[in-house]
Order: C-alpha cells, then structure tokens, then sequence
C-alpha cells in the first residue's frame, strides 16, 4: 500500500509535500480573490443584493469550512489524502462554475456554501502531511512554508485579479480563477491514495473493523483522547490566539480609511509592508526554532506583536505606523513557526489527521467570533478598542504559555 512517506521519499520538501503548497498557494490565491476583492462588488452592483445577503454569503464559506475541518480530519486517517483532497477541490471548482455562470444572490450563497466544504480539507490535509513528513526535528521549518503558501496565496489573490476585471465584466477574471482551479485538481491526482495503513490496522486488530461506523467512529476518538500528551489550557490559548488575529481582520481597512484617510495605494503599502515582512521571515524563523527551541519565540513574538497593536491607534506619523507595522509582521514571523511547532508537538503521530482537524477547528472560531466582536467594540468604544483587545489577548497568551511546559522531545504537558 502506497504511503505518503513512501511517496515523499525523503527530506522535508519531497515532491508530496511541493504538491501540498501548490494546492495550497492557488486554492488561498483563488479564495483571497473571491471573498475580499471580486463577491463583495460583484454581488452589490452586479447582482443587486443587500449588505445583509453578503455577509451571510461571506459567512456561509467561513462556517461551512471551520465545521468540517474536524471529520474532515478523521476521514484523512482513514481514507488517504487524495480521495479527501481531491473531493474538496472538486467541490470549489464547483462553486467557483456556479459563481460565474449563475445570476441569483441565493446561488451565489450556495456556492458559498460549496466553498466552504471545499476548502475545509485544505488545512487539515497540508498540515497533517507536511508535518508527518518533516517528522520531530523538522516540524517548524515545514509550517513555516506551508504558511508562507497561505500568506502569499491569500495576499497575491485580491490584488492580481484585479487586472482581470473590466469595469463590471467579471468574465476574465472567473476564467483565471476557473483554470488555477483544473491545475489544483490535476495536483489532487498526484497525491498519494493512501496516508497509511497503520490506524486501520490496529482498528481491525482491535475488532473496529465488525462494528457499526458511528461506534467505530467513538472508539477511535477515545484513542485519540488516550494518545494525546496535552494540557488543557493549551485548547483556550488556541481559539485566544487565532481569536487576536480575528478582531483585527474587518476594522483594519475601516481604520485605514476612515481614521487615517490612506489612499488606496498607501493602505496596499501598508499590507504588503507587514506581509512581505512576515514571509521573508518565517522560513529562517522555522529552522531556527527547530535547531533551538520553541519557548524564547513564543515569548519575543507575542511581545512584539502586542507592543505594535497596544500602541498602533495611539501615533500619527506615518514612520511610525510603517515601524509598527514591521513589528507586527516580525512578532508573526516569531509566532507562526513557533506556536505550530508547540501545537505539533502535541499531536500523536497516528492520529494527526483527526486531531490536526479538531485543533483547526477551535482556531477557527477565533477567526469566525473575533470579527463579529470587533464590530461591536468599535461601535461601542471607538476605534481604539479593537487594536488595544487584540493586543491584550496576546499579552495573556505570552503570559499563559509560560504554564505549558515543553520537554526537550517535544511532548507538550
């Protein structure tokens, strides 16, 4: 039976693990350019729908992905990573077709819906693969690709389409997004069929293999439960950190616009600033937190990180705001590598997809509550509040992490 490690070969960027960051750079390339730059305009002048009917299409994808990354991640244990991978890229390219040939707001939020299932297999698959393949002593330095992947697809996306799109004719730009679609698909069919025999086999040796799924189902998350070496604060620090990062994603453009009065090529400049940062960093980050440990990183990222936030509505120059902004994507750059590396570690070896996708999950609705909070904090206490809650919540997490002990052999306690 073929095996992703089989298949990888060896070292930590096997052909399995390049396939891996291709469908993730152009699926986050093809998602960033749907959901900030080409749905929002395109259901409100082309298609007439209300403020109301975008946020729930927007949201549909958001939910629809964070809900199933948790068996998602059960079937990748017991199904392999092409059969999985590739039903979700397929589901996308589906969605993507009904966004270009259907007219109706309501089809739209379908295919929403179909994007959102799509992409869920998305994270769940590249960090169960590239991480098995890294193994111990290379788990930081592969995250940091992976992540690299997801910054530039996400942050490429918006800003590329929007040379395929003519005044309100949406065809070229569809159709870009439609081919980067058939070059993922054919990448699914590349991955290996199966990830590996051994959770199945110790099912049947177990006698799994007689009962019934939803029973199979429970034996296998108990497990997972007796095989996880974990703390159980680490599960609220996950949902606080990605809950940070939440707050910050719909009031940084209303603060750039309407506090700072950013021109449109200035605000771009300030995204790049903090995201090129953020990249260039993080591969030589990941190998240094392999080489030397995980605890001082995460200690200098989330201190650097909430300086720059605790501080960032309080100057006005805009050297300032740009040497901020620098420090958040380096506080990142510390972060991304190191927590992933803390969160790896925790996760025994044979059960990685299934727990991959649960630890996914909680993250994940950081990134769905925080942004509904944001609004509220905005709307109620200015604009400052947003960025001093978000700077905060890094403060507890630097302070919290302390209580998570982290052996030399990566076991987290």
């Amino acid at each position: 039976m073929e095996t992703a490690t089989n298949k990888a070969k060896t070292g930590k960027f096997s052909p399995f693990v390049i396939e891996l960051l291709i469908i993730m750079f152009i699926v986050e390339f093809v998602k960033g350019a749907l959901l900030i730059t080409i749905l929002p305009v395109y259901l409100k002048t082309s298609l007439g729908a209300s403020a109301f009917m975008i946020g729930w299409a927007l949201a549909a994808q958001y939910i629809g992905d964070n809900v199933l990354r948790t068996p998602v991640g059960w079937l990748i244990d017991h199904l392999g990573y092409r059969t999985i991978m590739l039903s979700g890229v397929l589901c996308t390219f589906i969605s993507v077709i009904l966004m270009a040939v259907l007219m109706s707001p309501g089809w739209i939020v379908l295919a929403c819906v179909l994007l959102g299932a799509g992409t869920a297999p998305l994270w769940p698959c590249v960090i169960t693969g590239a991480t098995e393949v890294a193994g111990e002593n290379g788990k930081a330095t592969v995250l940091s690709v992976v992540y690299m992947a997801w910054l530039s697809g996400v942050g490429l996306g918006p800003v590329v389409i929007n040379f395929f799109i003519h005044g309100a004719a949406y065809g070229p730009s569809f159709r870009l997004l439609l081919g980067c679609m058939t070059i993922v698909v054919v990448t699914a069919l590349l991955l290996p069929r199966k990830k590996s025999a051994e959770p199945r086999e110790r099912q049947e040796e177990a006698g799994g293999a007689k009962l019934p799924l939803g029973a199979r189902v429970q034996q296998y998350w108990r497990e997972v439960r007796r095989s996880m070496s974990v703390s159980p604060l680490m599960f609220p620090l996950m949902f606080a950190q990605t809950f940070a990062l939440g707050i910050l994603t719909p009031i940084l453009t209303l603060y750039a616009k309407d506090v700072l009065k950013l021109t449109s090529l200035q605000y771009s400049m300030f995204l790049i600033a903090g995201g090129a940062i953020t990249v260039v960093f993080l591969l030589p980050m990941g190998k240094i937190v392999d080489k030397t440990g995980i605890r001082p990183y995460l200690i200098a990222g989330f201190s650097c990180a909430a300086a720059a936030l605790l501080l960032f509505t309080y100057v006005t120059s805009m050297t300032s705001l740009y040497v901020l902004v620098g420090l958040l994507g380096i506080g990142y750059a510390f972060i991304i590598p190191s927590w992933n590396a803390l969160i790896a570690s925790a996760i025994p070896p044979e059960k990685r997809g299934a727990v991959w996708g649960f630890f996914l999950t909680i993250e994940g609705l950081g990134m769905i509550i925080g942004p509904i909070v944001s609004g509220k904090v905005w709307d109620v206490y200015g604009y400052h509040a947003p960025f001093v809650m978000s700077g905060c919540v890094l403060v507890v997490l630097l302070v919290l992490q302390m209580f998570i002990s982290i052996p030399k052999k990566g076991m987290v306690r």
